[in-house]
């Protein structure tokens, strides 16, 4: 008699192997969509001055448009995801990730090179950690990353008030918070992308369009991550 092989076991985490793969697949691209066209603009001041700044030396509409654009772009990608297709979604992504690396080209006009790519690295091993963190957790995250979302809409509005106040111990006190939230919701990401994984309920295709959705939001927390730390790591030129 040959041995029993659970093989339905096997196949369900080939399937969520392949479905984590993809999300970072899709975080990769974004990535370097947005790495590339950052430094392309942000390394040539002509080219950046001619895109954004309009002839009578003031931020040109473009940069507005480039700036509020992604907010657009995410909303509609992760709340109309089950009416578009595939092919949409993933045409909608590049052009998020496009016009984010517009946006993050302003860092190369403020921090040194050198600054920008050790902070990459920092941040790519936080990233790193806390992503295995909690894709390998036994504890339940999910009231840990709901408490993260109500302290990061607390940041916001401390942000905002603080444009007024203008005080520099109160930015770096919301700096320092930012990293350890940002941290914290890569870990929560994570657990939620691997129930994703491990669900039988979604079919192939709704499984493609969350892995790219999935990928959308951890390049998200990855960049708010780098430039939190920037801000903490970084030499202004």
């Amino acid at each position: 008699m040959q041995p029993y092989t659970d093989q339905s076991n096997s196949y369900d985490t080939t399937v969520a192997s392949h479905f984590i793969r993809s999300v970072y697949s899709y975080m990769f691209i974004a990535l370097s969509i947005s790495g590339v066209i950052a430094y392309a603009v942000g390394t040539n001041r002509s080219l950046f001055e001619s895109l954004f700044v309009s002839e009578t030396g003031k931020t040109s509409m473009l940069f507005y448009v480039v700036l509020f654009a992604p907010i657009v772009l995410a909303m509609v990608i992760q709340w109309g995801f089950q009416k578009l297709a595939m092919s949409t979604l993933l045409l909608l992504f590049i052009l998020y990730s496009a016009c984010m690396g517009s946006t993050l080209s302003v860092i190369f006009m403020a921090y040194s090179t050198h600054a920008i790519v050790f902070t990459f690295f920092v941040s790519s091993a936080a990233f790193g950690g806390m992503a295995i963190l909690g894709y390998t957790t036994k504890t339940d995250l999910t009231k840990f990353g709901s408490l993260l979302y109500m302290v990061l809409i607390g940041m916001i509005i401390g942000g905002i008030v603080n444009m007024f106040l203008g005080s520099g111990l109160f930015d770096l006190l919301i700096t320092l918070l930012g990293v350890f939230v940002f941290t914290g919701l890569i870990a929560y990401q994570m657990q939620q992308l691997k129930r994703v994984a491990q669900s039988n309920e979604f079919n192939a295709e709704t499984k493609n369009k969350l892995a790219l959705i999935g990928g959308m939001q951890l390049y998200i927390l990855f960049v708010n991550l780098f430039l939190t730390l920037l801000r903490l790591l970084g030499n202004r030129d």
